[in-house]
């Protein structure tokens, strides 16, 4: 079982804590009872796996604020309460992850989150999330992991 489906649990669970205000063990679990269905798209999580989805949307949630203050520096002309909740919810995980998750190297925090946006928001999503993202690694980590996760066109 991949960190991917890790994350979409986890991208599920949070648009669920922003739209609903569920809080994040509530919103992983119930996320985590769908993905037991027979009709739902996940494999069966390992415990791994679902613990990375808890960890996400933890430390996304509690770092939400900061997070967000850095999306709405380099989302111009966008606020971040006004974005698509579906792009804000990758965007948080995903800054989380850069900053937060030692063991996550930026350009696959980026990356996955590009893949998210194409899976699961509006076509010009991927690019607005690779823009965001690279320019939190460049500018705030100093790194040039994220020159590109999604290819221009």
């Amino acid at each position: 079982m991949s960190r991917r489906k890790a994350r979409e649990l986890a991208l599920q669970a949070l648009f669920q804590m922003d739209f609903a205000g569920t809080d994040p063990d509530t919103a992983v679990d119930q996320a985590l009872s769908r993905e037991m269905e027979p009709d739902w798209s996940f494999d069966r999580l390992p415990e791994e796996s679902a613990d990375f989805a808890r960890r996400l949307v933890r430390g996304a949630w509690q770092h939400r604020a900061e997070s967000d203050r850095l999306i709405a520096q380099y989302a111009r002309g966008w606020r971040v309460e006004r974005m698509a909740a579906v792009d804000r919810a990758i965007l948080r995980m995903a800054v989380y992850e850069i900053l937060h998750c030692d063991d996550v190297p930026d350009s696959v925090a980026a990356a996955e989150a590009v893949e998210l946006a194409k899976t699961f928001s509006t076509a010009d999503s991927p690019r607005f999330v690779n823009g965001i993202l690279g320019s939190v690694i460049r500018e705030v980590k100093g790194g040039a992991g994220a020159e590109e996760a999604v290819p221009r066109d």
